[in-house]
């Protein structure tokens, strides 16, 4: 629950916290602050019946109620004021760095971005616009990470391998501009009209583009729109073989061996680097692909393009766990019955390589 609070009283309130004395009138004091916000049930809060929209701060609540409850429960003084000082720093102070807007001073507050390297997700965010509808397009929580992490509102996105227009979907949801590069006609037409559907708050571009992206003039691309780069490229293309996406002879899907995908990847590699702000990120989201009782290692053979290919730096591997695919849907008993003949192990991940550019 998001809580609205009277800025100016909410900080007077814990000046006066600051000039107590005693430890006991400290706890007192906040004691009656939780029973206010406890008991109350609107959106609105007002803390002391007096409320100007002008000066309103937003905090969650299970947030602001835990950091009361440390202050609370600190056993001296100095420690109890340490952290009223501190709280008191997360109200009149923001605090964010260079790519993103998350506010240093109340990172406790940004429960749902994921800061660990193994990502592990029960099902698929089908809110919104967002549909199963295209075999082998990726989850809408990936691309929503990676702008809250590694974009600010108002900045530019770029998807070369657009397939249902997920990465745009999530642009709209979060106030970032995005571009998308699609090969299929089809399936662009369809993609953007999805895309249309989601609401768009933040008034920002969402633009579908029918294309080759080892060819197509990216830096004419983002001149049209007004700028010289974009903050954040999302990459999810085929892997490999494995789904056959059409019979355009450019898609890599239909390369005749890895060797060859590759090329065409490092190709799109190429062609986005210069619009990409230095400094900024690349993600990569693939998987491996097994084939004549073989493990392709296919991540590490596009993460290691990446890195040959100079101008960039590895920064993070994540694993993401992949559950009831598509593909395996409701064959989780055939697909243990092939591993046990076949001698290998079931895919559950897929990485999602992040690159810095230098």
């Amino acid at each position: 629950m998001t809580l609205k609070l009277n800025k100016l009283i909410l900080v007077n309130y814990l000046e006066v916290l600051l000039n107590q004395q005693s430890l006991e009138d400290i706890r007192q004091k906040i004691e009656i602050l939780q029973q206010i916000l406890e008991n109350q049930v609107n959106d609105i809060i007002d803390v002391f019946n007096i409320i100007d929209n002008r000066v309103v701060v937003e905090f969650d609540k299970e947030y602001l109620l835990s950091e009361l409850e440390q202050i609370k429960n600190s056993k001296t003084i100095e420690r109890s004021k340490y952290y009223i000082r501190r709280l008191f720093k997360s109200i009149t102070e923001k605090k964010t760095g260079k790519i993103n807007d998350i506010n240093l001073n109340r990172w406790k507050e940004y429960e749902e971005i994921i800061t660990d390297s193994l990502w592990i997700f029960d099902k698929r965010d089908t809110s919104g616009s967002h549909r199963a509808w295209y075999w082998g397009n990726f989850i809408p929580q990936i691309p929503r990470q990676m702008m809250l992490r590694y974009t600010k509102q108002g900045e530019w996105v770029l998807d070369p391998f657009l397939g249902s227009g997920t990465t745009l979907i999530e642009c709209r949801r979060l106030g970032r501009n995005g571009i998308g590069v699609e090969l299929n006609h089809e399936v662009a037409n369809k993609s953007k009209s999805i895309i249309e559907n989601e609401i768009n708050p933040f008034n920002v571009i969402t633009d579908v583009i029918i294309g080759d992206s080892t060819k197509i003039d990216f830096k004419k691309i983002v001149q049209d729109r007004g700028i010289k780069k974009v903050q954040l490229i999302i990459m999810h293309p085929p892997y490999h073989n494995i789904i056959k996406f059409s019979d355009n002879p450019q898609d890599l899907s239909n390369c005749s061996s890895e060797s060859e995908f590759l090329d065409l990847f490092g190709k799109v590699i190429e062609n986005t680097y210069d619009i990409l702000e230095k400094g900024r990120f690349l993600v990569v989201v693939i998987g491996d692909k097994y084939e004549n009782g073989e493990w392709i290692p296919l991540g590490f053979y596009t993460m290691q393009k990446v890195l040959n290919m100079g101008g960039y730096r590895l920064k993070s591997i994540i694993v993401k766990n992949i559950e009831n695919t598509q593909g395996k849907r409701n064959q989780e008993e055939l697909w243990r019955y092939r591993a046990l003949v076949g001698g290998f192990y079931v895919f559950k991940h897929e990485y999602i390589f992040l690159f810095q550019k230098t």
